[in-house]
């Protein structure tokens, strides 16, 4: 497993990760409430534009996110790409999280190409520069490792 990311998008992280595993098992693995729930969050993901979803995380002080997630699905091209609204769901916790996770799905050779883009990162605002800081290596390490554990079981 080897993954690149861009640290210069202060308003972004962008991750490009080869994973050994065809595209239709990594959909899979993006889009099944079940195995969501084992290398990201639980909650209750439906594959359908305008569904809204709660998931539980760790709460991360040190950024203002309450541990709540508030998604939606925005858009998704079968087994290419999946776009999901992230926020805090709760308004108090003062984190801004008004981010957008987008999954694109590429061939290449018999595995796929997985690019990850989480944006709305306010380039103004010390604690989403501490959250961008934070997700960017909890996506590249923690969570890709985990989507990986998961492709080579299923």
């Amino acid at each position: 497993m080897r993954s690149v990311m861009s640290g210069d998008d202060l308003t972004a992280v962008r991750l490009d990760q080869f994973l050994a595993h065809p595209p239709a098992k990594v959909w899979r693995a993006l889009t099944e409430p079940e195995l969501i729930a084992q290398w990201l969050m639980p909650g209750d993901f439906r594959l359908k534009v305008g569904h809204r979803y709660t998931m539980r995380a760790v709460a991360m002080p040190a950024t203002g996110f309450s541990g709540m997630v508030q998604a939606e699905v925005l858009a998704f091209e079968t087994g290419k790409m999946l776009r999901i609204g992230w926020r805090d769901a709760d308004p108090a916790s003062g984190s801004g999280a008004d981010w957008t996770i987008t999954w694109t799905l590429r061939p290449e050779g018999t595995g796929t190409r997985l690019f990850l883009v989480h944006e709305g990162f306010d380039p103004d605002n010390p604690a989403q520069q501490r959250a961008r800081t934070i997700m960017g290596g909890g996506w590249r390490t923690g969570v890709m490792r985990a989507l990986e554990g998961i492709l080579d079981r299923v």
